[in-house]
């Protein structure tokens, strides 16, 4: 499989893309950490830290001052997990564990920006806005249309410093124009929002180290998020429902985030909630409008029961 897609609920968007049997275009972590030893250390949050001089460091040095923000060095999973504010010593101490971190408490617009690079140079940009709720819970997500040319410029020079020789997709995350996150690879919750033909330029920069892609027609769109409780075994939902949706003017695509078969305990979920469903779409009301239903449907499901 030449595009490596572990959630099965995103196979939609890679299906029916031509790409060579022997190139391997990974979109989840743990595939582009095997692919790429020479740039896997992005994964460690710690080093991404000092590579901007921000204040971090492993549990068991503290910190000169609070509050601090604590998190796996490694995350492989996302989501979030195991990510707190520690506002005083002996909340530090509470959630001290082996493997984490803290790192300097960044408030400010929160960003997730995918990147082309080819031969260590950016060669396009798409931003993306998270409305967070709370406890790594997002309401949506704003794909935006515009540029954002400060944040180009800062995320640029790092990557020329840091990602010399490499050609691929970096997903990096930024709070306050300072990078928390990167990933050597592409956001794969929308790139159907990225416009026609983006998988097809995708395949091309990984089979020919180049950028082809014509981007002249984007816009904005979003990617409405439906969270439930923690603890409840969630039902499948027909696909005859999400058929009924997707012909809604505006909606794109519709993503069931969860496996049925599988105890809620067993997926990886941020502490403020259970993803159930991810609507990507052009239009918000209608995107907020077909959350509301999909969560009628999980609501009124007989067999909602606890484990």
């Amino acid at each position: 499989m030449p595009i490596i897609e572990r959630d099965p609920w995103r196979m939609q968007y890679f299906e029916n893309i031509v790409c060579p049997e022997d190139i391997i275009i990974p979109t989840d972590d743990e595939h582009a950490y095997e692919l790429y030893p020479r740039y896997r250390w992005l994964y460690n949050k710690l080093l991404i830290c000092e590579s901007q001089h921000l204040a971090a460091a492993p549990h068991g040095v503290p910190p000169k001052s609070f509050p601090v923000f604590s998190k796996p060095i490694y995350n492989m999973h996302g989501m979030g997990v195991g990510g707190q504010i520690a506002a005083s010593p002996e909340a530090l101490e509470q959630a001290m564990s082996a493997g984490h971190m803290w790192c300097t408490l960044l408030s400010g617009e929160h960003v997730s920006s995918d990147v082309v690079v080819v031969e260590g140079e950016p060669r396009w940009w798409r931003h993306t806005l998270g409305k967070a709720i709370g406890d790594g819970v997002f309401d949506y997500w704003t794909i935006l249309a515009d540029a954002k040319p400060d944040l180009e410029a800062y995320c640029g020079d790092w990557l020329r410093q840091n990602l010399q020789g490499y050609s691929g997709a970096v997903n990096i995350e930024t709070i306050a124009g300072k990078i928390i996150e990167a990933h050597l690879r592409f956001a794969d919750q929308w790139p159907d929002l990225y416009g026609a033909g983006w998988l097809d330029a995708i395949v091309d920069l990984y089979v020919n180290k180049r950028w082809q892609y014509q981007d002249t027609t984007r816009r904005t769109g979003y990617s409405v998020v439906l969270f439930g409780a923690h603890g409840i075994h969630y039902p499948a939902i027909a696909q005859a429902v999400i058929d009924e949706l997707l012909r809604q003017p505006d909606i794109s695509s519709i993503q069931i985030t969860f496996h049925p078969d599988l105890a809620p305990e067993l997926h990886a979920m941020p502490p403020g909630g259970f993803r159930l469903a991810v609507i990507n779409c052009w239009d918000l009301e209608a995107g907020l409008k077909a959350r509301e239903a999909l969560a009628l449907h999980f609501w009124s499901a007989q067999n909602l029961v606890r484990p």
